[in-house]
């Protein structure tokens, strides 16, 4: 029996394997590099092991120092998580060769599907349908476009699309880097790359005894940089006889290599429903929570137990109902969803009470059942009652939706650039799959995330999508719809007006104004004015309250304000807006949206501008790499990758804003920038041109 176990991992998954450990009475160990010294699952843990270094190459990945430290703190099991050395069978070896139990596949196993070529040969063989494999070395415009993929690891990381063989060559080196620094294994392979196709997969589950069940389907279509986002169980409008392939095939994959423990069987659907295997995941999968709702299972605690040697019952649990899982990340989807960093001031879900949420019994191992899936914990995996009020149209038999939120952060902690963006995971399950929708929907919208800039508009806007609620989606979903899933919402102006509204009655009484207020109108006296973003709001304080000057047809009174507090007469409508101030950054929350501002003055004087040109950081990360040849003097042309930086285990580019000579460089590979520090300088007619314009539209503006 497992009495001690390691995570070999951090954040999020980290937390969760901790909690079914202290639900089965099993003592917890977390390893953590210097910059996660103060993180959850550190302060979770009854011990925790240093990793001299902060990048994961020099910690995470470096499977000798965890094998060590689980010997050292005295466990006797190490669980893998995923990502980092979850699929490497070299370290799968190391911590059996130390006489630690390994939670997870075979090592041989893990070395015929870990390294996604060779898996592919062996699914061939097996009669698995497979997409014809091509050589970059020997690709022609016929083969375009292509997918390069990273041969170890997976969430989205050595990736990319190829759609012009002039490029192939730079995405080869970009997907062989991005690769080597997240998985340790730079190898990558090319394959046909099909357009409007659905990623479906199927949880595995097998013993040691000759049992392997399929846990049904799960969609997880809609992705961005090829990482997932939103995922449910099971995967809507597939016919059945796709769904017992699907079954059958996964089936047929674990058996292939002996397999034993969870893992993940992934395939590409086309549009005309034919099935492709892409690769096996042979760990758990970050949206392993959706299959657990649906089917009434905990799969760490059924990891756990084949590991001890039990023996799996005949049959799984039937499946009940329908689960979504929505994945909030620190990002900005419309700046290339590139990933934001800083103090978590908040994060609070509504109706996430620590309660055992009803439904199924866990399932069964060895005639001995495994506990509930959600329970009690200190903050990061809870469940609940979604928050609401309920449908009469409900028959009051009808299971309530179930809210879960797994995180590996908590207020007060800090997000930084070593490791992925994602903050949490949030999930509900309901008896229909539009329940769900709509529930995951109203808790997104309710949460107070309050720090970085997030995706969780995105997810709301999503989530409400026609494509999305019938089930029209395909893994381009965002790259079709990304525009209109990330314009400013009409609500924003009225936000930027509350957050002007508190700041100036914490500056005046701090009580709340009497709604004895004016209407907004045009009026010639002095206002005062607060800007926001791209929102200027101008006020006058009166003896009986606030007037806010706008453009003619505006129909909004202001009823009453407060530090904390603005309740606005929108349209005949009172709206409540629930504002809290972190210096510049305001956050404003309310029903019908929540809203992240920066308070700016008024006009940027001279000495914060930038030289014309200037090629600015998007994020903090590290300078990986520059243009081959790129130096003082170089001629660029406008669009051209011209720096890499690496932030969160992913690459992103930075490219000439016009075409030019380059008349400084201050970017060096190795080096840390912070966001908007200068990297670069492209000087020509072209970037004068574009800061003359910038400056003319701040000197215009009012």
């Amino acid at each position: 029996m497992i009495e001690s176990l390691l995570v070999a991992n951090r954040g999020e998954i980290a937390c969760r394997v901790f909690r079914t450990c202290r639900e089965r009475g099993i003592a917890t160990v977390a390893v953590h590099s210097d910059a996660d010294a103060g993180a959850l699952h550190v302060r979770e843990a009854d011990a925790a092991v240093r990793l001299p270094g902060a990048a994961p190459a020099d910690t995470y990945l470096r499977g000798d120092l965890i094998v060590k430290a689980a010997l050292a703190a005295g466990a006797d099991a190490v669980h893998p998580g995923y990502g980092f050395l979850s699929e490497n069978a070299e370290f799968a070896r190391a911590v059996l060769d130390a006489g630690l139990v390994w939670v997870g596949p075979p090592p041989g196993a893990i070395e015929a599907m870990a390294s996604k070529t060779r898996a592919k040969k062996l699914m061939a063989a097996a009669g698995v349908p497979l997409p014809a494999p091509v050589d970059p070395a020997t690709a022609t415009g016929a083969d375009l476009p292509l997918l390069l993929k990273a041969a170890a690891g997976g969430g989205g990381r050595g990736m990319r699309i190829v759609r012009e063989l002039a490029s192939l060559e730079e995405e080869l080196k970009a997907a062989s880097a991005e690769a080597a620094s997240a998985f340790g294994d730079g190898e990558v392979f090319a394959e046909p790359y099909v357009e409007r196709g659905r990623h479906v997969e199927v949880q595995i589950l097998a013993d040691a005894h000759g049992t392997v069940w399929a846990l049904g389907t799960r969609d997880c279509s809609l992705q961005r940089r090829h990482q997932k986002v939103i995922e449910e169980c099971p995967a809507p409008g597939l016919p059945d006889e796709l769904r017992a392939v699907l079954r059958e095939a996964a089936v047929a994959a674990a058996r292939a290599v002996d397999y034993r423990g969870a893992g993940t069987v992934e395939f590409l659907i086309s549009p005309e429903g034919r099935p492709y295997f892409l690769e096996m995941n042979t760990r758990l999968q970050v949206e392993h929570p959706v299959t657990e709702e649906v089917f009434g299972l905990d799969l760490v605690a059924l990891q756990l137990a084949v590991a001890e040697g039990a023996a799996l019952e005949a049959e799984p649990p039937a499946a009940q109902g329908h689960a979504v899982e929505a994945r909030l990340y620190a990002e900005d989807p419309a700046a290339g969803w590139a990933p934001r960093t800083g103090r978590l001031h908040a994060l609070e879900v509504p109706g996430q009470e620590p309660v055992r949420a009803p439904g199924p019994v866990a399932g069964r191992v060895a005639g001995q059942a495994v506990g509930p899936v959600a329970g009690p914990a200190s903050g990061q995996v809870v469940a609940g009652p979604v928050a609401g009020p309920a449908s009469g149209l409900v028959p009051m038999a009808a299971p309530a939706p179930r809210l879960r939120v797994d995180t590996g952060y908590t207020h007060g902690d800090t997000i930084g650039t070593h490791y992925d963006a994602m903050l949490a995971k949030v999930i509900v399950w309901a008896p229909t799959r539009a329940e769900a929708l709509r529930g995951l929907r109203h808790a997104l919208r309710r949460a107070r995330v309050h720090g970085p800039g997030t995706n969780r508009e995105l997810l709301v806007r999503s989530l409400g999508h026609p494509d999305v609620t019938d089930a029209r989606f395909d893994t381009g979903f965002y790259e079709r719809h990304l525009d209109a899933l990330t314009a400013p919402g009409p609500g924003e102006r009225h936000a930027a007006v509350a957050a002007a509204l508190a700041d100036a009655a914490a500056r005046t009484t701090g009580d709340t104004l009497p709604a004895r207020l004016g209407g907004w109108r045009n009026v010639g006296a002095p206002a005062q004015r607060k800007t926001y973003g791209d929102h200027e709001v101008r006020y006058r304080a009166t003896r009986d309250g606030f007037v806010v000057e706008a453009d003619e047809g505006d129909e909004v009174r202001v009823v009453a304000a407060s530090p904390h507090r603005v309740s606005l007469e929108i349209g005949g409508v009172v709206r409540h807006f629930d504002v809290r101030t972190y210096g510049d950054e305001v956050h404003v929350d309310s029903a019908t949206g929540a809203y992240r501002l920066i308070a700016r003055p008024r006009f940027t004087g001279a000495d914060h501008r930038t030289p014309p040109g200037s090629l600015l950081a998007p994020m903090p990360g590290t300078v990986v790499r520059l243009a081959p040849g790129l130096a003082e003097g170089a001629r660029v042309t406008a669009g051209q990758p011209l720096i890499w930086l690496e932030a969160m285990k992913m690459e992103h580019r930075v490219t000439a804003p016009a075409s030019g000579t380059l008349t400084a460089l201050h970017a060096v590979p190795g080096r840390q920038v912070e966001v908007g520090a200068l990297l670069a300088v492209v000087t020509g007619t072209d970037a004068q041109d574009a800061q003359d314009a910038q400056d003319a539209q701040e000197e215009s503006s009012p």
